[in-house]
């Protein structure tokens, strides 16, 4: 079981929840606040799958959030927690994580879903961390576009490698890192959503079918096949709003 739904309280933010395993989580250039089994975790930015099990629990809810968004609510740039699963008290004083354990815990007891108290977690952080890095917004939907990095790094002002460097703190990688990622995301809606491949190749942008195909085994380790008639386990989730697996 798995669903989601927009938060209606943190822009661009994405709540979901999962019960069993079977699911691969794909990169999607967010990273997440986790509750698994009473624990408060940070799923952070992903370059690869990552298979169900990696955390263990029966029973998890999140609060994805947009990309870019999250270093500054947790205080930490994205390079650092690239590719891990990490508890939260790796990050914050273990008091304060008791106090927020409370938070969350006390949804839960009172509505049965985690969900809630974690979207009130990370409102509270926000409010007190201040807003996100301006540019990481501008850069996601840029690549969101299709433009090219220079292209990007010019209308930002920026030279390429400054434009790298404040990328890695925002996202976790690189922008041509994230651009394929999102390209990813929109081939794997488009593929899923019943667009043949070789059309979903020329929306998302892949010079041909074998660029996306070797794209999908690369990035989501599957193929587009596999992924659009949901036999591989992957997530379903649809790319976060911009305000926010034959082979190929």
């Amino acid at each position: 079981m798995y669903e989601e739904a927009p938060s209606a309280v943190v822009p661009g933010a994405v709540l979901w929840r999962a019960a069993g395993g079977g699911r691969t989580v794909l990169p999607d250039g967010c990273m997440d606040l986790l509750w698994a089994d009473g624990r408060l975790l940070v799923a952070g930015p992903d370059t690869g799958p990552h298979p169900a099990g990696e955390v263990p629990g029966g029973a998890f809810a999140g609060i994805r959030l947009a990309p870019g968004t999250a270093p500054a609510l947790l205080g930490v740039p994205a390079h650092l927690l690239r590719d891990r699963r990490v508890e939260l008290t790796e990050l914050w004083p273990a008091h304060e994580v008791r106090r927020l354990s409370g938070l969350v815990e006390g949804h839960v007891e009172g509505y049965g879903d985690a969900r809630a108290g974690l979207e009130a977690l990370a409102r509270t952080r926000s409010a007190a961390a201040g807003p996100p890095d301006p540019l990481a917004a501008e850069v996601a939907a840029r690549l969101r576009a299709g433009e090219a990095v220079a292209a990007i790094a010019r209308a930002v002002g920026l030279g390429e490698r400054q434009l790298h460097r404040r990328s890695l703190d925002a996202f976790g990688y690189g922008p041509r890192t994230l651009g394929r990622i999102l390209r990813l995301r929109r081939a794997l809606a488009l593929a899923r959503a019943g667009m043949p491949f070789a059309e979903v190749a020329c929306v998302a942008g892949y010079a041909d079918q074998a660029h996306l195909a070797r794209e999908v085994r690369a990035l989501a380790g599957t193929t587009l096949r596999a992924y659009a008639a949901g036999s591989d386990g992957a997530n379903s989730e649809t790319p976060p709003p911009s305000g926010s697996s034959t082979t190929a």
